[in-house]
């Protein structure tokens, strides 16, 4: 009986090596996708940042909207225009937004990049900017591509002139 248990303790011994091994082989793959993760998450703090910074260093307001015309960006300039901070919004849909401009003019600009027709168009408007003073703004849109034939959405610069 002892023997019988014996080989069935070294037994038992020999599968919790085995998973032992496995574990450890598992561990190592997880630490390398880990270092992956941690490398791209890198890289993509980098891109932000250079977006961001470019966004900031623009001149004008830039507004990106996906397919459904939802905010997808808004930067400072778009803010000192209208007086609406990024937070507020972003994931809102474009054509509901209370500011100066009246944004339900641009529909027709919009839908002609979104549906690839023009590879860029504009339009001058009159509006109201933050501060209540009467503006002209042109508003530039732009298709926003990520590839020759699939459009995710529309870049709008908007500028007082």
């Amino acid at each position: 009986e002892l023997e019988t248990t014996n080989e069935e303790l070294q037994s038992t011994n020999e599968e919790l090596e085995t998973m032992n091994e496995e574990l450890q082989s598992t561990n190592e793959e997880m630490e390398a996708t880990n270092d992956e993760l941690v490398e791209r998450s890198t890289e993509l703090g980098e891109s932000n940042f250079y977006f961001q910074s470019a966004l900031a260093s623009m001149r004008t307001a830039v507004v990106v909207v996906s397919q459904d015309l939802r905010v997808q960006t808004w930067n400072n300039q778009a803010e000192d225009l209208w007086g609406l901070r990024s937070d507020e919004v972003l994931g809102q849909h474009l054509l509901d937004l209370d500011i100066g401009l009246p944004v339900d003019r641009l529909r027709p600009l919009i839908r002609t990049c979104l549906a690839g027709e023009a590879e860029g168009d504009e339009l001058t408007l009159d509006a109201t900017n933050r501060r209540g003073k009467a503006i002209s703004c042109r508003v530039t849109a732009t298709s926003l591509k990520a590839s020759a034939a699939e459009i995710r959405g529309a870049i709008l610069l908007m500028e007082e002139v």
